[in-house]
């Protein structure tokens, strides 16, 4: 009774896509502490790590063509970082 895998194929193209993001996005995000946007420095490079990490999740991870509970429980834990992130950034604020 074991069901059957269905394969799936992803194309060197898309990990090339996939890489051109990544170094685009890392290369934006060294730029980024060179510029002075004061407190929202941190909030773009949060930004663009989540971005990073989501492709990598997506792609790389095969998280894309895997069942839909573990996109939720993923998606999950992202809130629950996100929430502590913004926790932490509430305590060093009214301090």
């Amino acid at each position: 009774m074991e069901k059957e895998q269905h394969p799936h194929i992803v194309r060197y193209r898309t990990y090339v896509y996939v890489l051109i993001a990544l170094l685009f996005m890392t290369l934006t995000s060294v730029a980024v502490t060179h510029i002075y946007l004061g407190p929202y420095t941190v909030a773009t490079a949060l930004l663009l790590a989540t971005l990073k990490s989501t492709l990598v999740l997506l792609i790389f991870m095969h998280l894309k063509f895997d069942k839909k509970f573990y996109s939720y429980m993923v998606a999950g834990v992202f809130l629950l970082l996100t929430s502590v992130i913004i926790i932490t950034f509430l305590d060093y604020l009214y301090r």
